[in-house]
């Protein structure tokens, strides 16, 4: 493809050489400058890559795009925003694949992951070949790609999407998460519905306010559809948890047809009588196609709100009511969320990627319902991230847990052992006592701990990491799984 059919896509540019430059594949990252690249000099916090563009001219780059002239023989187009650049760009260089794949997007604090193997799994039982996008990974055409984030890169994105429409995929669900859509990754992509789950405090050390992690999710359903047509396919929705107060801004913001969901306001789709029981949960929907009693294997009431959820976006999809119910009860788990593991055990033990205070008050209050003994609680707090939460989580552990371990969770680049005092202060200021708490760093040490301390009826809860199979300590990523952890240490007990 010629360098003047991509400036094209742009409206103000400004170039400086070879407009004719053929061009084979596009980077952000001068490590991946293949011969006859262009390269985007895109700034960012960590690194400008301006201070990359001689490296990328050395590795064969045709070409680069830059927000100012430099001072180097190549080619380059010079415009307002790179990132904007990139993403008018990369859709049209990968054939507008959101276009044919009409993605439905998922974003909240909570929940996204769930919602989106739900959704993926009511596609699959009509027929319709479906990709995802996500936290634990990429999945399409029987393949499985790991991730790194929860919303991959605009370059990333578009080339994965294109991907799946070449593997002949049809339709795509993904997370969209609040840095994505702060810095634009999504721009480009088209979406046909737009799932809002919940808002509760995270990433406050990215965002620094509520307001502001708020105004950030709210661009995804500003930015959704401003036009309405005859042709169903080109119909947008936004579907939004009416039990959230965000939900009423939201549906102030976008053009797109709204459809509630909850259980304690009305909403288009609402549940009652809802029953939490070890081997799943049972709810009563009224929607406007009529009443049903829903029986899920998932556990918990947070559960209730992701079926909800993608009966919403089942029903925008013209999938009839009864075929996705059918869908949501075969179901029986999702990777790292109330997941549990079995080893023999006379008691339970679960491992959820609970992280945030609503996310471990919401599994904690699950567990509760379920255990006929203690609940011991195995948690900790990421570092290098919100501090303004450990308090809150370790109030929240205080409440409603009866034995606590606060360990290290991925502590990055901070002291585990401050992490862990910054927890300690809310055990402290929720009346905890130094019987009902440990404070071990040490994960794997918390996690034999607890398991050694449990009896008949007790319910283990390590929470924090779900599927995650590594942990961050310092600059190094080790190899680390809760979930194997916890059974080599019920094995050891076992002996």
């Amino acid at each position: 493809m010629k360098l003047n059919e991509l400036s094209q896509q742009l409206l103000l540019y400004r170039m400086i050489g070879d407009s004719a430059a053929e061009i084979g594949s596009l980077a952000v990252d001068s490590r991946k400058v293949e011969p006859g690249c262009l390269f985007f000099c895109v700034p960012g916090h960590a690194a400008d890559g301006h201070d990359y563009a001689e490296q990328a001219i050395s590795k064969g780059a045709a070409a680069l795009v830059t927000e100012r002239e430099l001072p180097i023989t190549a080619t380059q187009i010079i415009v307002p925003d790179v990132r904007q650049a990139l993403a008018l760009i990369a859709d049209y260089y990968y054939g507008r694949p959101s276009h044919k794949l009409r993605p439905i997007g998922v974003t909240g604090t909570n929940g996204k992951t769930t919602t989106t193997y739900l959704i993926e799994r009511i596609w699959a039982d009509a027929g319709v070949a479906a990709g995802v996008i996500g936290t634990i990974e990429t999945r399409y055409a029987g393949e499985s790609l790991p991730m790194s984030g929860t919303t991959p890169g605009v370059l990333e994105l578009q080339q994965i999407l294109h991907d799946m429409v070449e593997a002949g995929t049809e339709r795509c669900v993904m997370e969209v998460s609040s840095h994505a859509l702060d810095q634009g990754r999504v721009k480009g992509c088209s979406f046909r519905t737009a799932i809002f789950t919940n808002l509760t405090q995270d990433h406050l050390d990215y965002h620094g306010t509520m307001e502001a992690y708020e105004s950030a999710k709210g661009l995804f359903f500003s930015r959704l559809g401003n036009t309405y047509s005859d042709d169903p396919r080109e119909r947008t929705y936004a579907v939004l948890n009416g039990d959230d107060e965000a939900s009423a801004r939201f549906a102030k913001m976008t053009a797109a047809e709204v459809l509630t969901y909850g259980i304690e306001k009305k909403a288009d789709l609402q549940a009652s009588e809802v029953r939490i029981a070890a081997g799943g949960t049972s709810f009563k929907l009224e929607s406007f196609r009529g009443s049903r009693q829903v029986k899920l294997k998932l556990v918990g009431k947070f559960n209730v709100y992701n079926a909800l959820a993608a009966l919403g976006a089942a029903l925008c999809e013209g999938i009839g009511l009864d075929e996705a119910i059918t869908s949501l009860e075969r179901i029986g788990g999702v990777p790292g969320r109330v997941e549990p593991v079995d080893a023999g055990q006379d008691f339970a033990v679960i491992v959820d990627y609970a992280h945030t205070p609503d996310g471990l008050e919401n599994v904690l209050n699950t567990v509760k319902e379920l255990a006929t003994g203690n609940v011991i609680c195995v948690f900790g707090c990421g570092g290098d991230r919100d501090r303004t939460k450990r308090p809150i989580m370790g109030r929240i552990a205080s409440d409603l847990a009866d034995k606590i371990i606060v360990t290290s969770d991925n502590p990055r680049t901070e002291d585990p052992e401050l992490i862990i005092r910054d927890i300690e202060a809310g055990l402290k200021e929720a009346g905890a006592t130094r019987d009902r708490y440990e404070l071990e760093p040490d994960r794997r040490a918390a996690i034999e701990k607890a398991v050694e301390m449990a009896s008949p009826g007790d319910v283990v809860l390590i929470a924090g990491k779900g599927h995650e199979a590594y942990q961050i300590i310092g600059n190094v990523t080790h190899d680390f799984d809760d979930r194997l952890v916890a059974k080599e240490a019920i094995r050891s007990r076992n002996q």
